[in-house]
């Protein structure tokens, strides 16, 4: 059990680190014609399995994840992450009012005590992510290709959650 335990923490670890400062995600939900992805601003706290975003209950997404929580939540920067969880709404205003800034005031037009205003919270159960930032793993993972040794560099990964 100890085994599985330090691989859920390194797998945590190695997510948090690819996805720390990336603002922007691509929330992918299920609808009855198929998969629908939009950009959401991931909420700055530490990912400790979960993930937040803001959302009004008057969008397609907010009737999407009442539907069929199942979601996919994508990052994109020197890094590429894919996560797969489960959406729970979160209708908390402690919780809104923790991440409420002046940005979503202008952005949604509306104040975070507007009961319209809900949380998604992303439990996630995997993660593939491709590790391309590192120069380093670069070079090692064109050394693997160019002479067929391997090397114990990973540059794509998939990790339980």
């Amino acid at each position: 059990m100890l085994h599985h335990n330090e691989a859920h923490r390194e797998g945590l670890e190695t997510i948090r680190k690819l996805i720390n400062g990336i603002d922007t995600a691509m929330l992918t939900t299920v609808t009855d014609e198929g998969l629908v992805s939009r950009p959401m601003k991931t909420q700055d706290v530490e990912f400790d399995g979960d993930i937040w975003f803001l959302t009004k209950k008057d969008t397609s997404k907010y009737y999407e994840l009442l539907h069929n929580a199942q979601v996919n939540v994508a990052y994109a920067d020197k890094s590429y992450v894919s996560i797969s969880g489960t959406a729970e709404i979160v209708q908390s205003r402690e919780k809104v009012k923790e991440f409420w800034n002046a940005m979503y005031e202008k952005m949604l037009e509306t104040t975070w005590e507007d009961p319209n205003i809900v949380l998604i919270k992303v439990k996630a159960e995997s993660a593939e992510y491709w590790e391309s930032g590192s120069v380093f793993k670069q070079a090692k993972f064109l050394f693997e290709k160019l002479t067929g040794k391997e090397t114990d560099t990973k540059m794509n990964d998939t990790v339980q959650l």
